[in-house]
């Protein structure tokens, strides 16, 4: 089972980056999928969180009309495209098959994080 985020990199204030994240080993198109991130020394924050078949997409406020979630189950790929990136976007961001439902994922819902699976991270760096 693996889920891989790439696309990250170093991006000034205002910049876009387009993470991508590449399943295999289980049935993607099954599972919802979310973008969580983690800063040095803070907890893990879910930033989107999308369903199986990509009819529902959610966003914690700080991403709302930012950043967009999409997937492509016959590719086994989920993106999140992130503009207008400030330097507190800054963070390594990973995938993950949520176990809990996308309201907790982007903080609609109080709840503790848990995975089926979750994938290595990706760093996004935003210089001001």
């Amino acid at each position: 089972v693996q889920l891989q985020a790439s696309g990250g990199g170093l991006v000034q204030a205002g910049g876009s980056l387009k993470l991508s994240c590449a399943a295999s080993g289980f049935i993607f198109e099954n599972y919802n999928i979310g973008w969580f991130r983690q800063a040095p020394g803070k907890e893990p924050e879910g930033v989107s969180c999308i369903s199986t078949g990509g009819g529902s997409r959610l966003y914690r406020e700080s991403a709302k009309d930012r950043f967009t979630i999409s997937r492509d189950n016959a590719k086994r790929t989920a993106y999140l495209e992130m503009n207008s990136l400030k330097p507190e976007d800054s963070a390594v961001y990973y995938c993950a098959a949520p176990r809990v439902a996308c309201e907790v994922v982007v903080g609609l819902r109080g709840g503790v994080y848990e995975y089926d699976y979750r994938g290595q991270g990706t760093q996004v760096t935003v210089s001001s």
